[in-house]
């Protein structure tokens, strides 16, 4: 065997060795950061759902005193009925918008959540493969070097 062909063989297990180490550090340290982000992510929207919900909660109270508005109208006397009325449709007309709104903000507020859980993930993603290519260029940037000034074999 001459220095040539194991030049080549170095070469060849180089890589394979290179591509084993980058599998293993993208099982290391990718796919658990993968797993720790969609666990956050999960958790805000998980936050931002029950927000929603009692939300809900409180529009079904507005509601409840609407209807408690609509009994008590209904009680009055004919004399009354004519203001009660018009209490009565402005009640329900602010807690119709009242409710809108909550759910429009919760609906927001959840959206909000995804688009910045994602950007937050996003950005560790990419600081995390920067110092790990800045790391694996510190380690290996002797190897080019040392790759090159390996002995050729002598023509004699």
């Amino acid at each position: 065997m001459n220095y040539e062909t194991i030049a080549q063989y170095s070469e060849i297990i180089g890589g394979f060795a290179f591509l084993i180490v980058s599998i293993w550090l993208f099982r290391k340290f990718v796919l658990p950061a993968i797993r720790a982000g969609e666990i956050s992510r999960n958790s805000d929207l998980v936050n931002t759902e029950h927000r929603r919900e009692e939300l809900r909660e409180e529009v079904a109270e507005a509601r409840g005193e609407v209807e408690a508005a609509d009994r008590d109208a209904k009680r009055s006397s004919p004399a009354l009925r004519p203001t009660a009325r018009h209490e009565h449709e402005t009640i329900i007309a602010d807690a119709r918008r009242e409710g809108l709104r909550l759910v429009q903000n919760a609906r927001g507020e959840l959206d909000r959540g995804r688009i910045a859980g994602r950007d937050k993930l996003r950005i560790e993603f990419i600081e995390q493969a920067l110092n790990r290519a800045r790391a694996l260029a510190r380690n290996s940037s002797a190897t080019p070097a040392t790759r090159n000034s390996w002995p050729r074999p002598s023509t004699i």
